[in-house]
């Protein structure tokens, strides 16, 4: 930030102004006037010479000072009065010490945490710092992979998604080594998951990368999803599903917001808390790249898209089943909350952006409406006009309507007004639930070393 402090120039002409006393015997310096001549009070009393505190005094060293290194208006630089205290001439001509203290934060000196989450179609990296209550982003890193490519045929990773994964996890160490990360948490979900040689991959990665890899189960990611989007959960709601349309799996969690603690600020144990209203949950074995291997995705017409619908129906038919969600929740408020690259697409096409912008979309409120809009417009394009859409692009276009198909299902069987959108999730939970081990929002405890994210 721009400083305020004074420049040697000016500080010798303030020390110059106050005359020297070289015999202390002498008594007080000549410059001070003399008793019969100082003001006296109304009672005939003399009055003392005011001599600044320790405190003003630091105060008047700090004042702000034009661009010439004197003091501003306020506090015109000239001959000292009697108020200023005596100053040796030694002392003049050098700057005056710099007493004012610097901002610091009690967790400044804290730990760097990493999250990455490597799914089926995108791996996606978060360096960050805890900070006040929450965490500050210090690196990221995001890029398509497609490891889950093919899977659903072969029931293997190919060799080329293989190749494309280690060449992104390269950079992600390269850029938790420069951040000098010291707690971390590195997931793999669905592909390596579903993949027969998925284990193989994992120690692959280890030996060529130097990175530890965890393959999660479906729970652990569903919870992971629920705490790294909890803060955008509109509080005055009863129910609320949380989900995660991922490329080989799909998460869904069912929260009875009646459950929750009551508290008046939010932090990051609140996302961590949020778990605790899980009512119900499942995995879905499809996702945005799944559904389009077994439908297509490029050439998708309107019967085609219904038959995408469909197929996620059947899926959710046992576990609405099972729990009945529909009836238990019918009357109440409720609303969806989606993590997930087909919501925040919806969002950027909806908000009508020249460009993806995270800032806009992550939070924004749609209507149901205006989701099944957008859906219908996406629909009636072909596979070039899709690529055209700015918030799509080439990586995307031939996704984009499976992942709408997943959520037309869902919005059918469990009807809603309004979705909020979410560009977070499964690293923003990794990273509030290793803060949050770690108590560097309760009692400050120590952090733990965890295990290593390097082999």
């Amino acid at each position: 930030m721009p400083g305020g402090e004074g420049s040697d120039t000016a500080n010798a002409h303030a020390s110059a102004a106050a005359p020297a006393n070289p015999d202390p015997a002498a008594g007080p310096a000549s410059s001070l006037p003399s008793t019969a001549t100082r003001p006296q009070d109304q009672h005939g009393r003399t009055r003392q010479p005011r001599v600044p505190s320790r405190r003003a005094s630091r105060m008047r060293e700090n004042e702000p000072r034009d661009g010439k290194g004197a003091r501003a208006k306020k506090h015109q630089a000239g001959p000292a009065s009697h108020h200023e205290p005596n100053k040796p001439a030694a002392n003049a001509g050098r700057a005056k010490p710099n007493h004012r203290r610097k901002p610091h934060s009690r967790r400044d000196d804290g730990p760097t945490y990493a999250a990455l989450d490597l799914g089926t179609n995108n791996c996606r990296l978060l360096v960050a710092r805890p900070s006040r209550r929450s965490f500050l982003v210090v690196d990221a890193f995001s890029r398509i992979i497609r490891l889950g490519e093919g899977v659903t045929r072969t029931g293997r990773l190919s060799e080329e998604a293989m190749t494309r994964t280690i060449g992104a996890l390269k950079v992600c160490a390269d850029k938790m080594i420069r951040r000098d990360v010291q707690r971390s948490r590195l997931i793999a979900t669905e592909a390596c998951r579903m993949a027969d040689n998925g284990e193989e991959f994992v120690a692959r990665v280890r030996e060529e990368a130097g990175i530890s890899l965890e393959i999660v189960s479906r729970e652990t990611e569903a919870k992971l999803a629920v705490s790294g989007c909890a803060s955008l959960i509109d509080q005055s709601c009863d129910w609320a599903l949380v989900f995660d349309i991922g490329g080989g799996s799909s998460e869904l969690i069912w929260l009875d917001l009646r459950r929750r603690r009551k508290r008046t600020r939010r932090t990051l144990h609140d996302r961590v808390d949020a778990q605790d209203c899980i009512d119900c949950w499942t995995s879905l074995p499809v996702g945005v790249v799944t559904l389009a291997e077994r439908f297509g995705g490029q050439f998708v017409t309107e019967n085609i898209y219904e038959q995408m619908v469909t197929y996620v129906s059947g899926l959710l038919a046992d576990f609405e089943a099972k729990h009945q969600v529909a009836r238990r929740t019918s009357g109440s408020r409720r609303h969806f909350l989606g993590t997930s690259g087909t919501v925040t697409t919806v969002a950027g096409i909806h908000l009508e952006l020249p460009r993806y912008d995270r800032r806009k979309v992550d939070g924004c409120w749609l209507a149901v409406s205006d989701v099944r809009r957008v859906t219908d417009r996406l629909a009636a394009m072909d596979y070039d006009g899709r690529v055209a859409e700015p918030c799509i692009g080439k990586d995307r276009a031939d996704l984009v309507l499976a992942g709408c198909a997943i959520l037309e299902a869902m919005l059918r069987l469990w009807p809603c007004e309004r979705l909020r959108v979410a560009d977070r999730g499964l690293r923003e939970g990794i990273l509030a639930t290793l803060m949050a081990d770690d108590g560097v929002y309760r009692n400050q405890r120590k952090p733990r070393q965890g295990k290593p994210w390097r082999s």
